[in-house]
């Protein structure tokens, strides 16, 4: 089996892959035209965040089975596609949940202590000037409200309730007694948004999601609101947020992802201080890393050669094939 690598993988993955004696190549040129030559003759895909792969692409890929993503996120895969020629979509669901949780925890907890300004006073001189120092707090008894509770919300719930936390959860798609059952408790959209101290973001992009957090909703804020996306840029708008960063109308921000990746070089939001940025790399811790890199191979060999040992939740199209 011929399976094309796009991104670079831990080698983690390479050498699963080469245990199952598939024959794994990478490309790193992923101009179009290149990438149609490439894929014409590969049975399974590995792909990380870019490029897109679309119909125009894979239409001449004449003997794809399967693409995983190395990660959860897919927006950069025309589904569509997939479904109308029975190729299946996997994603590394198992993988990536620690990683990005403690992300999201270690951004509440830099901007609530002001970790960052009590380090440059005390490295300056002004030990004795720390009541210099704006406020800040805890996290004890907050309202945590988590958007989405998949495998990341549910790991993020867990790590919230270990610090004492109200941790409330919307999520249209997850019956209430899930919610419950993770002691966490439900809440519709305006309700969570209102009552909200902290807020994480964990939904998929598509036309609901889009714009999801905007004006209208950080109208209903507290001003000392502090929200994170770690999920897809756009769904939480960057104009609104930028507006109420710079007027102080919430407490600050995390973003790892934004609507264009990478982000313009003179992106405004660079010259804020109340928010923290990252380069869409919550994730990639090396322990997640290594787990991504072998999950995604394993998802290309199991259902390529052993579908009893697949996985199938990590099969995004599962309702298209015969487990």
């Amino acid at each position: 089996m011929k399976i094309a690598i796009i991104g670079e993988i831990h080698p983690d993955g390479w050498e699963t892959l080469k245990k199952s004696n598939f024959n794994a190549f990478e490309i790193s040129n992923i101009e179009k035209d290149n990438l149609k030559k490439a894929l014409e003759d590969v049975d399974g895909i590995i792909i990380r965040s870019a490029p897109n792969l679309t119909s125009d692409i894979l239409e001449d890929c004449r003997k794809i089975k399967i693409i995983a993503r190395h990660g959860v996120g897919y927006d950069n895969v025309d589904l569509e596609y997939l479904n109308q020629n029975n190729i299946a979509l996997g994603v590394t669901g198992t993988s990536n949940a620690v990683s990005v949780a403690e992300h999201v925890l270690a951004s509440f907890l830099y901007l609530t202590k002001n970790i960052n300004l009590s380090d440059e006073l005390t490295r300056s001189g002004g030990f004795k000037n720390k009541s210099s120092l704006p406020d800040f707090f805890e996290l004890y008894k907050k309202n945590i409200v988590i958007f989405g509770f998949g495998r990341i919300g549910k790991a993020l719930a867990k790590r919230c309730i270990g610090f004492e936390t109200n941790v409330y959860v919307f999520d249209p798609f997850i019956d209430i007694s899930e919610i419950h059952k993770h002691n966490c408790i439900p809440v519709n959209k305006d309700e969570g948004i209102k009552l909200a101290d902290y807020i994480s973001v964990h939904l998929p992009l598509n036309q609901d999601t889009k714009n999801f957090i905007s004006d209208e909703e950080f109208a209903l804020m507290k001003n000392s609101v502090i929200i994170a996306n770690t999920a897809r840029g756009g769904i939480i708008n960057e104009n609104a947020l930028l507006n109420v960063l710079k007027s102080k109308k919430i407490l600050g921000a995390s973003l790892d992802v934004f609507e264009k990746e990478p982000p313009d070089s003179n992106h405004p939001i660079f010259k804020l201080s109340n928010v923290l940025l990252s380069p869409h790399n919550a994730a990639l811790t090396l322990e997640c890393r290594k787990r991504m890199a072998i999950e995604s191979a394993e998802n290309v060999i199991y259902f390529l050669s052993n579908q009893e040992k697949l996985n199938i939740n990590n099969i995004v199209n599962k309702e298209k094939f015969k487990f």
